[in-house]
């Protein structure tokens, strides 16, 4: 049919209207908020780059995680600022690291909320690389022990989920082995399969003080022109035990979100990274858009492209627009 027996126009005439037959639906369901937390009492710092994001001590940690699970979203990622850093990051897998010691305060007073843990070596390095290093070199092989030690230590102190971030080859298989050893056959595993060596991570940086000291991570993130290359490492990864598989970072590579959506049945996630967050705060603040309706649509985008989850720092300002 054409004009004027067909006229799309008949199904937007009302919000309701819209409302019923609108395709993509973006739910507080699909929403993940990632928190740093620091060692101490009382510190509720603001990341300059990140507008409305901080790094906190456990104490606002658990506030934070409280009015979250208020909000309705389901789930936090936690990231942590170690008190000290050495080139093998030993506080990544310390019983009594910060990450440990957070999920444990996290799930004591908000038992329901869903506590995923970054499993990654970089922000507790002095080198600031997601492995050991040798020379200029990152270390695979040697790495895929510290990164399961990690994880096994994230599950024993009660994270809900562990989230390999670092690119290593083998990883989630070391993980899951790891894990299974250890008796949590039943802690999934989230992986950042797909994670691309983009320049939009500088607000993360500042905020897990995780930047390299020399050279930089293309070695092991993947190069931003290659789409075959993120399919071969989500179909490895899901065949080493992935329960979930990740596209980071999420709006430049819409994309890529949707190719793995397409060719796997897992649920497939996404990272709304720092960089997107603060040109969104930025332009917002100057303003230059409506930040409501930006957020919106941009998180929309990305549901659209086919991520069933979504970690974005935008997490509390949407479901107050999805669940007021």
């Amino acid at each position: 049919m054409s004009f004027p027996q067909s006229r799309p126009r008949r199904l937007r005439q009302s919000p309701l209207l819209r409302k019923m037959v609108q395709e993509t639906v973006l739910s507080v369901e699909n929403l993940i908020c990632p928190l740093f937390v620091i060692h101490g009492k009382g510190v509720r710092k603001e990341i300059a780059s990140m507008p409305g994001t901080y790094q906190l001590s456990i104490d606002y940690l658990i506030k934070e995680a409280q009015e979250i699970r208020h909000r309705g979203i389901p789930a936090v990622i936690l990231f942590g600022i170690p008190r000290k850093k050495d080139g093998r990051g030993s506080e990544a897998y310390s019983p009594t690291g910060i990450i440990q010691q957070a999920v444990k305060a996290v799930k004591d007073r908000v038992p329901d909320l869903i506590v995923i843990t970054d499993v990654c070596l970089c922000e507790y390095t002095s080198h600031g690389h997601c492995g050991l290093v040798k020379g200029n070199r990152v270390l695979n092989d040697p790495t895929l022990e510290l990164l399961a030690r990690e994880a096994v230590s994230h599950a024993k102190a009660g994270a809900d989920l562990v989230a390999p971030s670092d690119m290593m080859d083998g990883r989630v298989k070391a993980i899951r082995t790891a894990l299974d050893q250890d008796g949590f056959e039943m802690t999934p595993i989230l992986s950042y399969a797909a994670k691309y060596a983009s320049a939009f991570y500088g607000p993360f940086r500042e905020a897990a003080e995780s930047t390299p000291q020399f050279g930089d991570r293309k070695s092991y993130q993947m190069d931003p022109p290659n789409v075959r290359e993120a399919l071969r490492e989500v179909a490895m990864d899901i065949e080493e035990g992935a329960d979930i598989v990740m596209v980071k970072p999420a709006l430049s590579y819409l994309d890529v979100i949707y190719r793995i959506r397409s060719a796997f049945n897992v649920p497939v996630a996404a990272y709304h990274v720092s960089g997107e967050y603060a040109m969104l705060k930025a332009a917002a603040r100057l303003k230059w858009l409506e930040e409501d309706r930006v957020m919106m649509e941009t998180l929309t985008s990305i549901r659209r492209a086919g991520a069933d989850l979504i970690l974005t720092y935008f997490a509390k300002d949407a479901a107050r627009l999805l669940r007021p």
